[in-house]
């Protein structure tokens, strides 16, 4: 368990930054995440895909989980100057930096490739957290046609993106 976090804590925590915006709440999901994973590790199957996709799953439903909590009950004040301390005492190595490094450029790029309408919708969906109603009344779009542009755009990322190998 201790290499799995230290191997991945980084992606874990920047992933959840990301959605929350904040770093207090984003340590906390890195640790639900990881005892979620320490408890169902047998859940993972590597013929499903590859073990870093499936932490990012887990990591992605705790943080959206998160901030749906956080609108419906929110939380005091929070300072957004105190900076919270490193999380991990030593980073991952270089390599894995630069790979991680890669693959968000490449998901960048995918991102970018596809028509605005498609990569905001999925940006609210998976980035913010929002379902596909709350997008529909955010924009002012007819519901099903944020389901289109959801399902075109997660097609064309696919596509762009290419099936990955296992770990």
């Amino acid at each position: 368990m201790a290499m799995l976090y230290d191997r991945y804590a980084r992606l874990v925590f920047s992933l959840a930054v990301k959605i929350l915006n904040d770093r207090a709440g984003a340590e906390e999901v890195v640790q639900e995440v990881f005892v979620k994973v320490w408890r169902r590790a047998r859940d993972y199957d590597s013929a499903r895909g590859k073990f870093s996709s499936w932490l990012t799953g887990i990591t992605h439903n705790h943080a959206i989980d998160e901030l749906r909590r956080r609108r419906v009950r929110p939380s005091a004040a929070q300072n957004d100057e105190e900076e919270a301390p490193d999380i991990l005492d030593e980073g991952p190595p270089l390599f894995e930096i630069a790979v991680q490094s890669i693959e968000h450029r490449r998901i960048v790029d995918a991102l970018n490739a596809i028509p605005l309408p498609q990569r905001r919708a999925i940006e609210m969906a998976y980035f913010e957290g929002y379902t596909q109603q709350e997008i529909a009344d955010r924009l002012k779009e007819p519901l099903g046609t944020i389901k289109t542009r959801m399902r075109l755009g997660t097609q064309k990322l696919k596509g762009l993106l290419g099936e990955r190998e296992h770990i």
